[in-house]
């Protein structure tokens, strides 16, 4: 059993410790997948990946007893948290209090930060939830590219399948999301 299984398991068991014992071995590669996400973000985009990192690593051990199967339970858990913590960040950026539909202008660069991005993503979340209720697989490989920036290697190796099969999975993910998306627009 690795160290991280074992943390894992102690954090299961309610072990105060077990937290801050897990957080130095599963940090960096949490941060990378973050900077991997956060690098596809639209300019002026002001979450950094340390703060989703943080974000994401209180939902995830700051519950009461949170529950983790493993390695490849925990880093989908946590592509679940970076995808929920982005989805509600765009959500509020488009709500009208916030300034919805508003072009933001950065005056150093004079670029303007369209909210199309912000549309997409919500789009893309809102048809990963019909496609997680028709194959589960196929929906937390797509967390795992596309909300936390795994490769397919990756992917495959949290999800514990082969490389081949996340490639087929991938290939088909996105010709469904696809679809549905472009399905909605149109309707």
């Amino acid at each position: 059993m690795s160290d991280l299984t074992q943390i894992l398991h102690a954090v299961q068991q309610g072990d105060p410790k077990a937290a801050d014992n897990l957080l130095p071995l599963v940090y960096e590669e949490l941060r990378k997948l973050a900077a991997s996400r956060m690098a596809r973000e639209a300019p002026g985009h002001t979450l950094q990946p340390t703060a989703l990192v943080h974000e994401a690593w209180l939902r995830l051990v700051g519950g009461e007893n949170p529950q983790f199967d493993g390695r490849a339970h925990f880093f989908a858990a946590a592509a679940e948290a970076m995808r929920r913590i982005l989805i509600d960040r765009a959500r509020r950026k488009k709500a009208h209090r916030h300034g919805a539909g508003q072009e933001r202008v950065e005056l150093e660069e004079v670029d303007i930060a369209f909210q199309k991005d912000d549309d997409q993503l919500l789009a893309v979340n809102d048809a990963l939830d019909k496609l997680a209720a028709q194959n589960k697989v196929e929906a937390e490989l797509v967390k795992l590219r596309y909300f936390v920036g795994m490769t397919t290697a990756q992917a495959a190796e949290v999800l514990g399948i082969t490389e081949g099969s996340a490639k087929h999975y991938w290939i088909h993910a996105r010709t469904w999301l696809y679809q549905e998306i472009t399905t909605d627009r149109v309707g």
